[in-house]
């Protein structure tokens, strides 16, 4: 038997108990009756699906706000929406028919950053830490909010750490599965400065380079969003960007940024004002990408942990994603085997 065949199959004895465990973990989860889930992001995805097949705009909404106070805009790019409005257009109506249709899939993309996570620490001869870092992903406080509430965040992560796993040997394809990964939700969107430096650091045509790799980046949400952008642009910009501009607001309360603690005595510290500090330690570390050979899931991590710690809103969801990258940054720089 050939060591790659050893490896895989050691894999899958490793991955398959796990995978019942998560199972196990959904199912419970998935018990919770649908009306008592009605205060979270997904129902309000549900909801702008409904709205779209009615013929409104879910983006227009904004536009009788101040752009400073929430009213459960639609912030993302359409995906989601996109999906809710087909999933009730082919029957289900419901808001329990779309918990029933998307559960199944938050649960294969909770097991595929696990999976991920497993094999990329198994690549590095590091399998116990890779199994022990597997299961944070899987069992961890902030993986089990994710699983109680239904949110989008194992959907957009795994196309996320997939991306940044293959970016070095399939580029195009990495480049496209974090378009993916925006499109689903785009707090992923402080990595395209690390993408646009890895392809500017590419050894020749370094402007064709990043043009094609951002045109590549902005496919899905642009493609997506399109249809909207046509109909109320206004509307649509001033929605995605609101989370630029709103209040601070936050699952932790005795757990403020330092831009919200301080707003109290300088009213006018809100908006991008107020994201000036994390803007700039997310620039140090561009640079430090462009000027210090570190590595991508290095870098990824330390900007997610910028905008954790210093974004004036901050969710509960928030926490999983530099975790996520973390476990990956800790072996980035062991060489992979096969």
């Amino acid at each position: 038997m050939s060591r790659l065949s050893r490896g895989n199959q050691l894999y899958w004895l490793i991955f398959l108990p796990l995978a019942f465990a998560g199972f196990f973990i959904h199912y419970h989860f998935w018990q919770t009756p649908a009306t008592e889930l009605q205060g979270h992001d997904m129902y309000y995805i549900w909801l702008e699906g409904k709205r779209i097949l009615a013929g409104e705009n879910p983006y227009a909404r904004i536009l009788a706000g101040n752009l400073r106070e929430n009213d459960k805009y639609a912030t993302y790019f359409p995906i989601a929406y996109l999906l809710s409005a087909l999933v009730q257009k082919l029957g289900f109506l419901e808001y329990r028919d779309w918990l029933y249709f998307w559960r199944p899939l938050s649960l294969l993309c909770h097991m595929g950053i696990v999976g991920l996570t497993l094999q990329y620490f198994q690549k590095r001869g590091v399998l116990l830490l890779g199994i022990a870092a597997s299961t944070v992903i899987l069992l961890g406080r902030w993986s089990i909010y994710i699983v109680r509430v239904h949110h989008l965040e194992f959907a957009a992560i795994v196309f996320l750490v997939f991306s940044l796993a293959l970016l070095s040997k399939k580029t195009p394809l990495a480049l496209l599965l974090f378009s993916i990964s925006l499109g689903i939700k785009q707090i992923a969107v402080f990595l395209l400065p690390l993408y646009l430096v890895y392809l500017w650091k590419k050894r020749d045509r370094y402007a064709k380079n990043c043009l094609i790799g951002l045109l590549i980046i902005v496919s899905v949400p642009l493609v997506t969003s399109l249809p909207f952008i046509l109909w109320n642009a206004e509307g649509f910009f001033k929605s995605v960007l609101f989370s630029a501009t709103r209040l601070g607001d936050l699952h932790i309360s005795g757990a403020p940024s330092i831009d919200v603690i301080f707003a109290v005595d300088y009213p006018w510290l809100v908006g991008l004002r107020a994201k000036l500090l994390m803007l700039l330690l997310m620039a140090l570390v561009y640079l430090s990408f462009w000027k210090e050979r570190v590595g991508v899931f290095t870098a990824s991590t330390l900007v997610m942990m910028a905008f954790l710690y210093f974004n004036s809103v901050l969710f509960l969801q928030y926490f999983i994603w530099p975790l996520c990258l973390a476990l990956f940054a800790m072996v980035e720089g062991k060489r992979a085997r096969g």
